[in-house]
């Protein structure tokens, strides 16, 4: 173990700063407790999440896990480990508890040694039994309430959904896609473009092996023509259908990745279609369209309301509330022998264009009129359709009016089969254009690229401004019903879809663990100047809440992200003007945001960081092609900047989620794609058009110029997470870190080097062109230590428990240092300063972190100097204006002086600097 402090600072002699490790407490021993996030919801449908565990406590080969409800229940539960500390024992678990038909303020879960004699529970009259078979054609899985059959081939998901009665209440469940070959150009008469229509096509099929309470059936396929001009398979597809014991509900995970040609394949439309056997008379089936904050549109297929003759009372109430309408025999005739006049609605539509109105129509059927239903603002996005007696189908989308252009469609309700499209790309809305949104301005060259840069601030360059290869997911949810549900349990379960519940452990426990950081802290009121920092923290996180609805920061690819700069003059951001629009993880504030959760605990702001990775893991980033692995510098167009670099997809953005969530799968995926982002530095030069004219570069694998604080790093942090996981490549991620930790100690000037040639075979560093004798050169970047490198290294120490190489630590310690030092000591140090540099609110976090290592008080001191040398002070406005005049388009809440930048490290830094120097604040 390597424990010797920096090097630099060991014999100075400064004063000692006060301060100590955090402890880890023993409360786990008795079980940890869990409670919702949030509210506690109104169904208990089943649910997974995460825990983190102690250093050494808890063996990952002879541990097992029990659950207790608060009211002292056992309950069955399904363990797995989603981390390990070096020594094997258990860093991370994931859980998933079943359905129950009460929903428990929280549960206890109990690690204990050997094997668990635990039974399955009975509650009330039925067991949570989960039952999976598999053959060579289907996956079947029987949770006790629905039984859901899977196809391993064709074009068909979902064969068929079952309620435990035996009634088929979903069949044919499938991707619907359509395309169109260009864009109408209204302008000119004849521009009518070839469109197509195509359907999944599975190419494979998997079920999660541990299947005692939850089961997890993956598909993968891509979308294969059904009509249309000639067309390859496109749009590859990930789904994954989330099952548990007890339970109705199919949460299923929908991930796309764009694989098209922008300049020719424009999506008009995404769904996911089920075919909803109907055999109930059509005054006895029915339509329900979520409306606004649990309202519903309530119709049956034939209505008996409102007509000139009155059934009777008893059966207009009936068909209202869903029910069985009385024997025709007690009808009044005038009605009852007249039904063949009366319409039956076959077709509804609900279509949701913005984030701000929804409309609804019907028609009796094909190739008659469309009759206008009132609407509304935000539809909460789910649909039922089914029978009194027959059962039905109910389908939502997670963030309906969020992600819009959505849709909900119902069609052929008055025949024997009818449809259910959820659209999550409406075709009422208009084509998708993914096109560059300018012609190059003539920047055919680097030069003028970059002179174009000094002004509009956007790294353009032909061929970089692509989506081929971006991503996004969205959350749908499907429900069984043998009969048509009271409307008051559609809109719970519209609510349930809407933020779906999740058990998460109190954040003292997580911070003892020292499991995801050491980094953070509670939030600490204990003086005034610590209590200013805490209240400036929380106007940030709700400015940036309250900013996401103002300026309507939704759309199928915009929702999760905000902006970068904003515009004083025209008084919104500058949503049009190169790279001053989108964020795009610039200078991490997803790492504030997370760990603003992590200390607090805070359900809205959990919601807030989860939008944010979903968006950011997915749009802002390449699953596929040359740019695979490697993130999107900030610009008008997620994916348009031509800087592609880790430093947008480093995964320390997605960890807390990762884990708080028990290991989602889609984010698993998408950080084990990160491994190979190395290879895409062969293909993609980040320095080519900064690199000095004096240094000849050819891209090789075993030769490939990157830079430590941005690159290596990025790479780092995810080995680091393979390593934890024990991925498939964790032995590999394992030795490449630690020769790349060696590389760097092996530099002359560690990490103020900047840049090194790096061997992706190995990890292993050489010095850099620039100093191919390793006499020691000096590159220093403001940008080099904020996007995780901080948070990096930290977590990596902690999770060696500081067994790193020699020399390593006292490295980045001396760049902590000499970073915020002046120049005469940084000249004195390496032979030359590091010239101008910025930043150093967000860089005082590595100052506290030196200081804290070293326990040094004066340096601590100097950090929260550091922390008001610029970015925001204590003296900023720290408050919004509101402006509802004509200079505006509507009504807002303006903070000119903020930039997301600053908001992102002055919240990192706060957070950090608390922790490690708190009781220097006041002295400083």
């Amino acid at each position: 173990m390597y424990r010797t402090v920096s090097r630099f600072l060991a014999a100075v002699g400064f004063a000692t700063l006060v301060s100590s490790q955090p402890s880890v407490n023993s409360r786990n021993d008795h079980g940890v407790s869990v409670q919702w996030l949030g509210d506690a919801p109104n169904r208990n449908l089943g649910t997974t999440f995460g825990l983190p565990w102690p250093r050494g406590k808890y063996a990952a080969n002879t541990t097992t896990f029990s659950g207790t409800a608060a009211s002292g229940e056992e309950v069955q539960m399904q363990s797995w480990v989603t981390a390990y500390w070096p020594d094997d024992s258990i860093k991370w678990t994931g859980h998933a508890v079943p359905a129950s038909e009460t929903v428990p303020t929280g549960y206890t879960i109990k690690p204990s040694n050997g094997t668990s004699n635990y039974q399955t529970p009975v509650f009330g009259r039925r067991t949570t039994s989960l039952v999976v078979t598999e053959s060579s054609d289907d996956i079947i899985v029987n949770t006790g309430k629905i039984t859901a059959t899977f196809k391993k081939s064709g074009p068909v998901l979902v064969s068929s959904i079952e309620t435990a009665s035996g009634k088929t209440i979903g069949r044919n469940g499938l991707l619907v896609l359509q395309s169109q070959s260009s864009i109408v150009d209204h302008d000119i008469v004849d521009s009518q473009p070839e469109k197509s229509s195509f359907q999944s096509a599975i190419e494979d099929a998997t079920v999660t092996e541990g299947n005692a309470v939850r089961s997890v059936v993956t598909i993968k396929g891509s979308h294969k023509l059904s009509s249309g001009p000639e067309h390859e398979p496109w749009l590859q597809f990930t789904l994954r259908f989330y099952l548990y014991a007890g339970s109705e509900a199919i949460r299923v995970v929908h991930t796309i990745i764009y694989d098209g040609e922008q300049e020719k394949d424009f999506i008009t439309g995404i769904g996911i279609r089920f075919d909803v056997p109907l055999s109930d008379e059509l005054y006895n089936r029915h339509v329900r369209l979520a409306g606004v904050d649990g309202g519903f549109l309530n119709e049956a297929v034939q209505g008996l309301t409102g007509l000139r003759r009155d059934p009777g009372q008893a059966v207009r109430a009936a068909q209202f509330r869903g029910e069985k309408t009385p024997d025709t025999s007690t009808w009044d005739t005038r009605v009852s022998s007249r039904m063949q006049w009366i319409p039956s609605w076959g077709d509804y539509s609900l279509s949701q264009l913005s984030a701000d109105g929804f409309t609804i129509k019907k028609r009796t059927k094909a190739g008659y009129t469309w009759v206008n239903i009132p609407g509304g603002n935000r539809s909460e996005g789910l649909a039922y359709l089914g029978g009194a007696t027959g059962g039905g189908l109910a389908i939502g989308l997670r963030d309906f009016w969020k992600r819009y252009p959505t849709g909900l469609d119902i069609r052929n309700a008055a025949s024997d089969i009818g449809q259910v499209t959820l659209w999550l790309y409406s075709p009422a809305g208009p084509a998708m254009d993914l096109r560059p949104f300018h012609d190059g301005l003539g920047e055919d060259t680097y030069a003028k690229q970059l002179d174009a840069l000094e002004i509009t601030y956007e790294d353009w360059e032909r061929g970089y401004d692509t989506p081929y290869g971006v991503a996004r997911t969205s959350e749908v949810f499907l429900f069984g019903f043998d009969s048509t549900p009271p409307t008051e349990t559609l809109a719970n379960l519209a609510a349930y879809a809407k933020e779906p519940p999740l058990l998460i452990a109190d954040p003292a426990y997580i911070e003892d663990t020292q499991a995801i950081g050491t980094y953070w802290s509670a939030p600490d009121n204990s003086t005034a100047a610590s209590s200013a920092i805490e209240k400036h923290l929380d106007f940030l996180v709700q400015y940036y809440q309250a900013q996401v609805e103002q300026r309507r920061w939704y759309g199928f690819w915009d929702h999760g992200d905000f902006m970068h700069t904003y515009d004083v003059d025209r008084h919104t951001w500058r949503y049009d003007i190169g790279g001053y629009a989108w964020d795009n993880s610039e200078l991490s504030p997803d790492l504030f945001f997370w760990n603003y959760f992590l200390r607090t605990g805070r359900s809205d702001v959990f919601r807030f960081a989860e939008a944010q990775v979903r968006h950011s893991s997915e749009v802002d980033m390449y699953h596929i092609g040359n740019f695979s692995g490697l993130g999107t510098r900030h610009g008008v167009l997620h994916w348009g900047d031509s800087a592609k670099q880790i430093r947008i997809s480093t995964t320390i953005y997605r960890k807390v989620y990762y884990y708080i969530t028990g290991g989602d799968e889609r984010i698993g995926d998408v950080v084990h794609g990160v491994l190979d982002a190395e290879q895409a530095f062969y293909l993609v030069d980040a320095r080519r058009k900064v690199r000095s004219p004096n240094v000849t570069y050819v891209p090789d694998r075993e030769a490939l110029y990157i830079n430590i604080g941005l690159d290596w790093m990025g790479l780092a942090g995810a080995w680091l997470l393979e390593w934890e996981r024990h991925g498939p490549r964790w032995e590999e991620a394992k030795a490449k870190l630690y020769e790349g930790m060696k590389g760097i100690v092996a530099l002359k000037n560690g990490f103020v080097t900047g840049e090194a040639y790096y061997n992706s075979s190995d990890g292993s560093f050489s010095p850099p062109p620039t100093d191919p004798h390793n006499n020691g050169v000096v590159v220093v970047s403001h940008l080099d230590g904020v996007f995780g490198l901080q948070e990096i290294i930290t977590q990596l120490y902690d999770h060696t428990d500081g067994d790193l190489p020699e020399g390593f630590l006292d490295a980045y310690l001396e760049y902590c240092y000499y970073y915020g030092a002046s120049g005469a000591e940084q000249t004195a140090r390496y032979g030359k300063s590091f010239g101008s540099l910025s930043l150093y609110q967000g860089h005082s976090r590595l100052t506290a972190y030196a200081a804290y290592k070293t326990q040094n008080a004066t340096l601590a001191a100097r950090a929260w100097k550091e922390f008001t040398k610029d970015g925001f002070l204590p003296t900023s406005p720290w408050a919004t204006v509101h402006i509802a005049n004509s200079s505006v388009l509507t009504p807002i809440d303006e903070a000119s002086w903020i930039s997301t930048n600053d908001a992102a490290l002055y919240g990192l830094a706060a957070i950090e600097n608390l922790n490690y120097i708190r009781d220097a604040l006041d002295k400083s």
